[in-house]
Order: C-alpha cells, then structure tokens, then sequence
C-alpha cells in the first residue's frame, strides 16, 4: 500500500471522543496492550460479582437476625398480624403462657390465576374452609387476605405442593397454655392476633404491650417474662379438691382462693366450671366465669368476722361482753333468728364460735349504723376492688341504709360483694390490722407495706385471731382443725335469693380459714354453689359438712408446699394467742 493510501486509510477511521480517550486513559494508560485490557475487564468482573454476593449475603444476616418481620405484609393486610408476647411465669419459675410459631395461610387475590381452581383445590384440603367466604376473599381486590390462621404443618405441606401461584404463608406467634385450664381464670386468653382481651393477658395489652407493639418494639428478643404470684402447684391441688367437692357434694360450682395476709399475694384463685385457653370458645360459656371476682354474693356468717373486729376495735367490747339471743329479732315481717338457738344471753366470743345472727346483729346495733358503714368503707367492702384483672365487679350496695341494713348485713346478707374483696377484709383484720390491696404479681413484704393502711389495732387483730382458732377447737370449724396446722377459721352458709325471696334448700356455702392461727401467712377461702344434702352430711347443707371438710383436704396439701412446718401438742388459743397478746403489750 502506499503511503498516500495508507494516509487516505488512517483518515477513514472513526474519531474518538475526548472522553473515551481519557476513560481509555485512566483505566489502560497510553501504551496498554491487549491482556492489560483483559486483565482489567476480569477484574471489574470479580468486583462486580462480590459486590452483589455482598449485598445478598448482608440481606441474608439482616433476615437473620430480625427474625419474621411482618412489616411489609402489614402494609399489604387490613389484618393485623399475631404479635409477640412475654413468657408469662408462675413464682417459680414454671411456664404458664408461652408463644410458638405457627404457619398461617394467606392470598394475593390479584395474583391467582384461576380462582375457581384454586378454591377447589384449597376447600378439598382444608374442608373447614368456607367456599363462599373463600371466593368472596379471593376475589377481593385487595394486595393480601387472610384464608386461614394457625394451620397444622401437615396442611402447609399438602397446600404448598398444590403449587397455586398467589397462595402463601406467614409464621405467627401463637399463645399456647401447657397448663390448660388450671390457671384459665388469672392469665385470661388471646385473641387470634394473639391480644389479650381476659385476665392477666388483657392487663399486659392495657400496660403498655399494646403501645410498644404499635411502635415496633415488642419483639421476641424484647421482653422479659412476667412473674405472677400465682404458685401453680399449690393451684393443682386447689383446684384438684374442688372438682372432687363440686361432685361429691353436686353442686353447681365451686370456687377457692389462697392469699398471703401479710403481702396481699393471690397464691392461688380456681373457679370452676374453667376452660383451657387453648379453646376460647369454651370461655363464652356463661357458667364458666371467674365467681371470685366477677361475680358478687352475698358472703353469710364469713362477714361476721368483719362485725366482731368492728366491736371490739371500737373498745366499747370486749370477748367476755353480753348479748341477749333469747329470742329472735322482728323488724315488720322479717323475723331472725338463729340455726340453733341458744334461747340465752351470750358472749361476743360464743356469738363467733355458735355463729349466731341474733348476736351479731345485736352487736352491730350496739355500735350504730353510720359507724357500721363506716367501718365496711374502710375496710374496702363498699367499693369496686381494682386488681390487674380488668375483670371486676361493683359491690351491691344498699341504696338506703337502715337499722335492717345493719341487721342483716352483720351476718352477711343485704350486701353482695366480689369474694375477693371479703378475703382481703379479713386478711386486715387477722394480718395485725393493715389493709393491703390483693395482686396477681410478686410482692414483698417490704413493698406490701408502703400499699398498707392500718385499719385496726393491732390487739383487735390478737383477738379475732383468737377467735378464729377457738372456731375451729370448739365451734362450726371444727372439721378443718388439721393436726399439726394450728388452724382458724369461719363457715358461712347464705341463702340465695330467689324471685326476690331467700331460698332455704339453694345455698352458697363458704369458709374462710387462715393458718397458721397464732401468726397467720395464709388465707384459704373455699366456697361450693348450692350443695346438695348427702348421706355422709345427714341431710345437712350447711357450709360445716361441706365447705369446711373440703377446706381440711386442701390444707393437709398445700401447707407442705407453702413452706409451712407442722407444729404438734400446741396449747389452746387462749393460752396460745390471747397470753402471748397480753404479755406482748
């Protein structure tokens, strides 16, 4: 070639750009040869490629480490989807609710292909699934529906290999209860978005659960356990006795509550008929609510032990001071009299261990009626009793409260309480004379104090300690005095009313008993729903043949497990008790 056409040819070739020259520079330099070139080009290829596995391998560690983050489906759904919770606890430890994961299954209406298939398909494998409700779902115009929660893995293996395009699933909390029904009435339930809407679950969502949960931060990694008071043990063996004494005696409920006197500490609290918050449906049974604190009665002769401590914190008493139970008492066509009438003057001590409504009236008279309600109102029974239950009932209250009001209601009848609220007025008068609101979760005695208000002397409390262990030596208790215990207590049996008039064959029996006696921890209330006369009562349907019996078998179970030692060969209360007091003061 020439050198006029090698110059014609050199002109022919395209022009490059300043740019391209200068990227050409940087990258090659002037004089790069061929495999610099390839060099540089496997080099931004491995860049590259580590680059992106970068970016997977950090999504893949954020996945991890976030665990099931539901937000983005959150945004797609109108359904909330299942929260965590915290591990709720009993005081040692034991679990009593706990979340797990479980698949729930899910649609992208706007991604199915052929509805038709795919709901044919579904309702075959999941035959509880509504066909209509499905088609409805289906062909919604929605980002993301809900067909099914908490299936069984089984069921998401069986749907998954159908291979439906726009059919998923999402792994949820799911609030399981390994104890089942025993502790039903404290914790409470969930519902399917795993919030609480009964019990201690409900308390958790109204304390703040609900608001972190809204914020984002009620995670799994998040939230420490919540440790009840609540001793599951001493809970079985509750629970245990009542379901024996709701069908011995045929009633048609029973209901118990341990608590600790000198915290205020729910031990225990059973009402049955229950139900296993692993079925909520069982929890809309109307028969199946907490009696104890839902529910309002009026208490019976248990309420005289609120009567006597009135008396005698007042100084006007004394144990030994008379009251005339010749004969009944009239007001208009009320007549009241007494079970078992002594037809004599007795002492405020006998009115306690012969459980006399003759005397107790007289008693409460003795101190006037606006003292009486004064004293009640102190110790808290004429108002609504708050605990972290949400469930609660307002006391029945007189409207106009007369002599007859503080006839009657000194031997409990005439004012409904909840029986939680009576418990916690004898805990006062027994615990050295401090009131101290009840609660579902650990307390000290340290803590309890800082809560407590002093509603009685404290030699007032001497004496109806006193009175309670002569109960149980010489009076309607006998029954409950378990060996080595050193037990008090008091019975009452109330008649119901009904079509406004007291019923004598439909009862609601109580008893009360607190143990030790001489220095109290612990209060056992028992009550049974009308009880049915048995051969082994001798046609009796008072609380001493069933409520007090079922009482000394719950106490032979739980005192070992409550930490209480037996004491044998102690002396009588009043050598016990009322000398101690005396030599103490």
């Amino acid at each position: 070639m020439t050198d006029h056409a090698l110059i014609s040819h050199r002109s022919r070739r395209p022009t490059e750009s300043w740019r391209t020259r200068f990227v050409r520079t940087i990258l090659y330099g002037r004089d790069a040869d061929r495999s610099a070139k390839a060099r540089t080009r496997v080099g931004f290829a491995i860049v590259a490629f580590a680059v992106t596995f970068l970016i997977i391998g950090s999504r893949l560690v954020l996945f991890a480490i976030t665990g099931d983050n539901h937000g983005t489906r959150r945004t797609a759904a109108q359904d909330a989807i299942a929260t965590a919770r915290p591990d709720i606890v009993d005081r040692n430890g034991e679990i009593l609710a706990t979340d797990v994961k479980a698949p729930s299954l899910f649609a992208e209406p706007r991604r199915i292909i052929d509805k038709d298939e795919a709901i044919e398909l579904l309702t075959a494998t999941l035959p509880d699934l509504d066909a209509g409700e499905l088609r409805d779902r289906l062909s919604s115009r929605k980002g993301f529906v809900w067909l099914k929660r908490e299936i069984t893995p089984q069921q998401q293996k069986d749907i998954y290999r159908l291979g439906i395009p726009g059919i998923g699933f999402l792994r949820e909390n799911k609030r399981v209860y390994p104890s089942g029904p025993e502790l039903s009435h404290v914790i409470g339930l969930v519902n399917i978005d795993n919030q609480g809407i009964a019990g201690i679950e409900k308390w958790l969502d109204n304390s703040g659960l609900a608001d972190l949960h809204r914020a984002g931060f009620a995670t799994d990694r998040l939230q420490k356990p919540v440790e009840l008071a609540v001793d599951a043990r001493v809970e079985h063996a509750l629970r245990d006795e009542l379901l024996k004494a709701k069908d011995k005696f045929k009633a048609k409920a029973a209901a118990g509550l341990v608590s600790n006197v000198r915290t205020g500490e729910i031990v225990a609290m059973v009402s049955v008929p229950d139900f296993d918050p692993n079925n909520p449906r069982e929890a809309n049974d109307p028969t199946r609510i907490n009696r104890l604190t839902t529910g309002v009665y009026e208490m019976g002769s248990t309420f005289k032990a609120l009567t006597l401590a009135m008396a005698l914190d007042s100084g006007k008493v004394n144990l030994n001071s008379q009251f005339d139970a010749r004969a009944s008492l009239r007001y208009g066509k009320f007549s009241i009299g007494d079970s078992h009438p002594l037809g004599r003057s007795i002492s405020l001590a006998e009115v306690f261990t012969y459980s006399s409504n003759i005397g107790a009236a007289r008693i409460a008279l003795s101190q006037g009626v606006d003292a009486h309600k004064a004293f009640l109102k102190k110790l808290g029974q004429l108002d609504r009793l708050r605990t972290e239950l949400p469930e609660s009932a307002e006391p029945i209250v007189p409207k106009h409260w007369g002599e007859l009001n503080t006839v009657t209601i000194a031997f409990g009848h005439g004012l409904s309480v909840a029986p939680l609220q009576a418990v916690m007025g004898i805990d006062a008068v027994i615990n050295g004379g401090y009131l101290i609101p009840p609660t579902f979760l650990k307390r000290s005695e340290a803590e309890a104090m800082k809560l407590a208000t002093r509603v009685v002397k404290p030699e007032t409390s001497d004496k109806m300690r006193y009175l309670m262990r002569l109960n149980a030596e010489v009076g309607t208790a006998k029954m409950a005095n378990v060996e080595g215990y050193y037990v008090g207590g008091k019975t009452g049996t109330a008649e119901k009313v009904v079509n406004g008039r007291y019923a004598k064959k439909q009862v609601l029996n109580s008893f009360t008993a607190i143990l030790p006696a001489d220095n109290p921890k612990y209060q056992l209330l028992i009550m049974l729903d009308e009880p049915q006369a048995i051969p082994e009562t001798h046609g009796f349907i008072t609380s001493g043949w069933n409520a007090v019996p079922t009482g000394a078998k719950v106490i032979e179970r739980i005192a070992p497990l409550l930490g209480i030692m037996p004491r044998f060969d102690l002396p009588p209360s009043d050598r016990l008790i009322l000398a101690t007091s005396r030599e103490s003061r």
